[in-house]
């Protein structure tokens, strides 16, 4: 008797447990496109610390002077810490290079590689998988 009880509570737990919502994390090659190289320089508006990506958005000034605001994904927050990132290394305002690929649907949206900071420093933004950085196709 014990047993069926123990049995029918870990199945309902196991029911109520598995109800949630699954957030999946993509690979690259679902979202991004390899062969769509971008490099572009913006201002940071706001930088997301989210898991599973971190999120840069910028406004990026076109060559007719109009603006574009792109949202550059990057590593995980964890990562990008381990890395000498901080919530105060790409404050609103500043000015940033960022080299990366495109999302596969031509929205304004990138994963990053690299991000150049003011002062020439380059910091790695691709993810601890691989990423960008080991994309098929992908230039430097």
């Amino acid at each position: 008797m014990r047993t069926t009880i123990f049995c029918a509570a870990l199945v309902t737990l196991g029911l109520v447990l598995g109800n949630g919502t699954v957030s999946a994390h993509h690979a690259f090659s679902s979202e991004f496109d390899a062969n769509r190289h971008v490099v572009f320089t913006g201002t940071v508006t706001k930088m997301m610390w989210v898991n599973p990506h971190a999120w840069i958005y910028m406004d990026v000034k076109k060559a007719d002077g109009t603006t574009e605001e792109w949202m550059v994904e990057a590593g995980t927050p964890n990562t990008l810490l381990r890395r000498g990132f901080t919530k105060a290394s790409l404050l609103p305002g500043t000015t940033v290079k960022v080299d990366g690929y495109q999302s596969k649907d031509g929205s304004l949206r990138a994963n990053g590689r690299d991000l150049t900071l003011p002062d020439g420093r380059t910091l790695f933004l691709g993810n601890a998988e691989g990423g960008a950085e080991g994309a098929p196709g992908a230039k430097k």
